[in-house]
């Protein structure tokens, strides 16, 4: 009933509750039996249990009293392991630490001393893995490239064992070059044990046998280097010797002195240019072609001949550390095998001399490819005037809403009376302006692109150019708090005027634009047949570098602090050269620069076709004239239609020849002016709404085509049919000025 394996208080229980049974049993039967005998027989058959009872419950305290016993000799025991523990610890060379559940128990000093700034870190309760974060960020770690840089960059990872057990070994670097291995393992009671051993003498001891093998293997080197049939010589960047083998002396003819760690490159070859060791019927050194080569990362190979017939192939490579090697072979073997190879050549050539004879039965066959080509030159050519008919249809097409927008722009800023309506109006007018010159740029690169750019080379007198110049550009110089001085000229020029005054303008913008204080000078100098139109300016100036890239398309000076699209400069690079025009630029960085273009003079009085001369002021008062427009465009011309009658104007507007001469037949008089554009629809242009309009009313009507068509064709048409030509986007000011102009004698 009694199980011994049961702790020896479970025993005692179970013996009292079976005293305590056998108590009630024997009352029980008392109760039953009713007599002495019975009493009696119970009586002894319970003592009999109570006297067995009670010498198993002194074995059972003699059993409890042995374990007590037991247990108090262990404890003794433990504290006994605990001393001896705590002495191994300082017995220890090294750190020893150890962490339960990830947090530290117990440590010896020289753990804790190691590194001075964690030293406060350390104290019981410390995580293990703060523990390895602040030896990683200790300042006392060297930081310095080397051995055991691994170890410094925060080893805190650790493998897993084969119970998967964390375990971990790591070199850890010191400064005053101190090494130490710190390692932990994880225990088999899930314990963390930390070990920092030093191994600055094994470091030290591999650092010098490494050193020791270096050194034999460089011994070596130098053995099979020195048993070479090769002549090789190191040299540093800057030309110094560095390790030579025997045979490059022996074959260069060079004393031992010479070839001592150090010597020059430069000394080397005067030495062999003094003793004339190289044949001077072969080619000299090259010293500084030599090293330019070789910057640029080349291979530089040279032939020489000894005067002892001896023939020397000479090579130098570039090294990665900007020093170079340079090896010599012996190559009289093959030197003469080429002699032989060239005579075997020319033998060959005398056979190759029949075989081009040969040759000459295909010259039919080539005549035929000359043909081809021929035939295609023509198509490239007819490509080429395809290109230039998309170019002009084009302009037209890009610069059609360009102008009516402007229209719209200029007849809301005369209706529009709201202080923030007009500055809208005025920020839009001025990006319409910017689109427009940039097309304008863009169309003209296109333009002078092109094989068969025209010009329009008359002669004309500076000074209507100069002033409009002056007046143009002196609200962009005021804006910005420059001056600008243009100094009249009257001289008289030949060239093409629009590209000539679009180049000098393109000039003045790019030196206002790039000038932060000071002035910008504009005038003419003569120089024998020749006239020199200069822009100075005080701005930021070009550096050397950059004189010719300025000229390039999209290219801003100053860092790009420019605001325009950088073509500019492009286009007069661009006409100047078509027109024989020589473009000059002189700069100092941070004083200024000039520009100048030197056109050829003329003699005075003489006046080429042309654009007609225009007042550049705007005329006041009504225009009270009967105008017809004739613009395919509906948008444009209701714009035109729009500012016309704003002027004062009774305005006719048609979108074809055919509409136009209903329009005059229905009113019975013809117009007092008429405005076409040149290019309508249906192959119908203003060249023949001017015809039939002219021949209807048989009088000669005053008229201006309106284009972006800037052929030579057309204003010479212009000057045969007594027409004035404008160009989109029309400048309104021009424009009003010229239709005062045409019909000026017809009022009168």
């Amino acid at each position: 009933m009694i199980d011994p394996s049961d702790p020896y208080e479970i025993q005692i229980a179970k013996q009292a509750k079976i005293i305590e049974a056998l108590i009630n049993r024997a009352e029980r039967g008392h109760e039953v039996g009713g007599t002495a005998y019975s009493l009696f027989q119970s009586a002894i058959a319970l003592q009999t249990e109570v006297w067995e009872k009670t010498k198993d419950l002194e074995k059972a305290l003699d059993t409890l009293g042995r374990a007590s016993s037991e247990l108090e000799i262990a404890y003794q025991a433990q504290e006994r392991i605990q001393r001896n523990l705590a002495d191994a610890m300082v017995a220890m060379e090294g750190g020893f630490a150890l962490f339960s559940e990830d947090r530290l128990q117990v440590c010896n000093s020289q753990f804790r001393h190691l590194l001075p700034d964690v030293e406060e870190l350390i104290k019981p309760g410390l995580a293990f893995d703060d523990y390895l974060a602040a030896v990683n960020s200790s300042r006392y770690l060297s930081r310095e490239e080397g051995e055991g840089a691994n170890a410094r960059s925060g080893v805190t990872a650790t493998a897993q064992g084969p119970a998967g057990q964390r375990f971990s070994s790591f070199v850890m670097a010191l400064r005053n070059d101190r090494w130490f291995q710190i390692s932990y393992r994880q225990t088999s009671s899930d314990n963390m044990a930390v070990l920092q051993t030093e191994i600055t003498d094994l470091v030290r001891e591999n650092r010098r046998e490494k050193n020791r093998l270096i050194d034999q293997q460089a011994h070596l080197l130098q053995a099979a280097f020195d048993h070479m049939s090769l002549g090789v010589c190191t040299f540093s960047s800057s030309g110094e010797l560095l390790v030579r083998n025997e045979r490059f002396g022996e074959l260069l003819g060079i004393p031992l002195p010479l070839l001592k760690k150090g010597t020059r490159f430069q000394r080397i070859i005067e030495h062999i240019e003094r003793h004339e060791i190289i044949d001077r019927r072969s080619q000299g050194p090259e010293v500084a072609g030599w090293f330019k080569a070789l910057r640029r990362g080349e291979t530089v190979q040279r032939r020489f001949r000894r005067r002892d017939g001896m023939s020397l192939d000479m090579r130098l490579h570039s090294l990665p550390d900007d020093g170079f090697i340079v090896s010599i072979m012996d190559v009289t073997a093959e030197t003469e095998a080429a002699a032989l190879l060239e005579r075997r050549v020319q033998e060959r050539t005398a056979e190759l001399t029949e075989a081009n004879r040969l040759l000459q039965v295909h010259a039919n066959e080539q005549t035929k490819i000359e043909g081809a080509l021929r035939l295609a030159k023509e198509a490239a050519e007819a490509a080429h005037v395809s290109k230039t008919r998309f170019l002009a249809a084009a302009s037209h097409d890009l610069l059609q809403p360009i102008n009516a927008a402007k229209l719209y722009l200029s007849t809301l800023t005369e209706t529009v009376e709201q202080s923030e309506a007009k500055e809208v109006v005025s920020r839009l007018n001025r990006s319409f302006n910017s689109i427009e010159t940039l097309l304008q740029a863009l169309l003209d690169i296109s333009r002078l692109d092109s094989s068969g750019a025209e010009f329009n080379i008359t002669s004309f007198s500076l000074g209507s150019m100069l002033q409009g110049l002056a007046e143009d550009l002196a609200p962009l110089a005021a804006e910005k708090g420059i001056t600008l001085t243009i100094v009249p000229s009257g001289r008289w020029v030949t060239s093409d005027q629009r590209y000539l005054m679009r180049c000098v303008q393109n000039l003045v913008v790019n030196a206002i634009q790039y000038t932060e204080r000071g002035r910008v000078l504009v005038g003419c100098r003569v120089a024998g047949n020749r006239l020199s139109i200069e822009v100075w300016d005080t701005g930021i100036g070009i550096s050397e570098k950059d004189k010719a890239r300025v000229f390039k398309e999209f290219t801003r000076g100053g860092g790009g602090k420019g605001t325009g699209m950088g073509l500019g400069l492009s286009i007069v690079e661009r006409a100047c050269r078509h027109l024989d025009h020589p473009v000059r630029l002189e700069s100092r960085l941070g004083h200024g620069s000039m520009f100048s273009i030197e056109v050829p003079l003329a003699a005075p009085g003489y006046v080429g076709s042309g654009e007609s001369a225009m007042v550049e002021a705007m005329p006041e008062g009504s225009l009270d004239l009967i105008v017809m427009i004739v613009e395919n465009d509906a948008d444009e011309l209701h714009a035109m239609t729009r500012k016309l009658e704003n002027w004062g104007a009774s305005v006719l507007a048609a979108g074809s020849t055919a509409e136009a001469v209903a329009l005059m037949q229905e009113i019975g008089t013809p117009p007092d002016i008429l405005l076409a554009d040149y290019q309508l629809d249906d192959e119908d242009t203003g060249i023949d709404t001017i015809r039939t309009l002219r021949t209807l009313a048989g009088e000669q009507i005053p008229a201006v085509i309106i284009s972006a068509n800037r052929q030579r064709e057309l204003f010479q048409l212009g000057q045969e049919m007594s027409f004035s030509v404008l160009n989109k986007p029309v400048q309104l000011v021009r424009l009003r000025a010229l239709i005062d102009w045409q019909t000026r004698g017809r009022a009168a």
